[in-house]
């Protein structure tokens, strides 16, 4: 054929299979076997490859007398593959055991796209069960529930380098909070809450700072946490925006003393409502908005009195959570709208909260504080995701940052 000029060359045909090839397969299941028995010499014929160049001759040739290195045989290992199940390969070694097959590597029984599949679905919140069934359904293999844990344990070492990593000098906000779970201690099942904490960096995206886990949540042991923090490299934190238990602000201040506690509005109506009667829960909440939701500090202060005057009597102490916690509760009033929003709430840890629980509803309760972890671990890793753009407004906000904290915001 006479190609014009400037015509691009046709591509070359790929030789075809005769068609009277494929009639002497009389069901798919044979077809099957004859493909995975293909597969199989052809993965034998490449670690031999492998071998021959790892000793520096083939097989049978003269370059390998008194080389001081030979072939020894070979061992059967069975392999896990995606689309043809269970593989049995004989495997050649050398005299030396020197050689170390690349394409199947010693200690590894399955391909690296099955264990991303069963970390896939373990990160999801699916049982151990679900797993092994999923992975029999999709791909025929069959594997233990100690393969699964096997492959989820391999999730511990990036767990704790992850825990261990050096953190940035400032973090403009951090929000603080823990989740229960029930976690085997000792024998028996038992509540323990994992404590989280999220920081806002300077380039406007949000990181999960750490996790750590106790039998309790305690301002103690917050304030380890946060001495945790500090010997990872950070040096200041602007503010903090935290729940009202107690003893939490001195625990802060007790380790990063220049940072501005903001606790919870949220929090504080939820917590001074339970001394209220329920019927009258609604008009209660109703008639604290004003105070929350006031223009600046003094018009919130107003607010304040004419509450106390109004339901002082009839529940003194709902009244005077707000009046004791009112230092740490009116902290946001300082700064312009935008910050307001960022620091009036921990809505964006109890979100962090909401999106775990998602991963981990299936698994109730878990057998030790490494399981938990692991499982805590992958659903961050999952949500962090959709962490990927700053905040918005992030070019008035780090301005605003900016302004207020000129000193110790560090950019470079």
């Amino acid at each position: 054929m006479v190609m014009k000029k400037g015509q691009p060359p046709a591509p070359e045909s790929k030789p075809a299979l005769p068609k009277d090839f494929f009639k002497q397969f009389k069901n798919k299941e044979e077809f099957h076997s004859f493909f995975t028995n293909l597969f199989k010499q052809g993965v034998e014929e490449m670690l031999q490859a492998e071998l021959d160049e790892h000793l520096g001759y083939e097989k049978y040739a003269k370059d390998g007398y008194n080389s001081g290195n030979s072939r020894n045989g070979s061992y059967a290992k069975t392999v896990k593959t995606e689309s043809l199940g269970d593989l049995v390969l004989n495997i050649p070694r050398d005299r030396n055991s020197e050689y170390a097959p690349q394409l199947i590597p010693k200690g590894q029984r399955m391909s690296d796209k099955l264990e991303a599949a069963i970390l896939g679905m373990y990160s999801r919140g699916m049982t151990t069960a679900d797993i092994r069934s999923q992975i029999k359904d999709a791909y025929g293999v069959e594997v233990s529930e100690a393969t699964v844990s096997n492959v989820t344990n391999r999730i511990v070492e990036q767990v704790r380098e992850w825990q261990n990593r050096v953190l940035e000098p400032v973090y403009y906000v951090v929000w603080m909070d823990g989740i229960m779970l029930r976690i085997k201690h000792n024998g028996h099942y038992q509540n323990k809450c994992i404590y989280l904490v999220i920081g806002l960096k300077r380039d406007g995206h949000k990181e999960v700072l750490g996790m750590w886990t106790a039998e309790s949540e305690s301002a103690s042991f917050w304030m380890s946490v946060l001495t945790d923090l500090k010997a990872r490299g950070v040096e200041d934190i602007l503010i903090a925006s935290t729940d009202n238990l107690k003893g939490f602000s001195e625990a802060i201040k007790g380790v990063f003393p220049r940072t501005v506690t903001q606790l919870c509005v949220v929090h504080q109506i939820r917590n001074s409502s339970k001394y209220v009667v329920w019927k009258e829960r609604k008009r209660f909440c109703a008639d604290l908005k004003p105070i929350y939701g006031a223009v600046n500090l003094q018009q919130a202060q107003s607010a304040l009195q004419d509450f106390a005057q109004q339901w002082g009597g009839k529940y003194r102490h709902a009244v005077q959570s707000w009046q004791n916690n009112w230092t740490h509760l009116s902290c946001f009033f300082d700064y312009p709208l935008e910050i307001r929003k960022l620091i009036y709430t921990t809505n964006v840890i109890e979100n962090l909260n909401r999106g775990i629980r998602k991963y981990t509803k299936t698994k109730v309760q878990f057998p030790d504080d490494q399981a938990a972890a692991k499982a805590v671990y992958l659903a961050i890793q999952n949500i962090e995701k959709k962490w990927r753009i700053s905040l918005p407004n992030w070019a008035l906000v780090i301005d605003q940052f900016l302004t207020l904290f000129e000193e110790r915001c560090r950019l470079t």
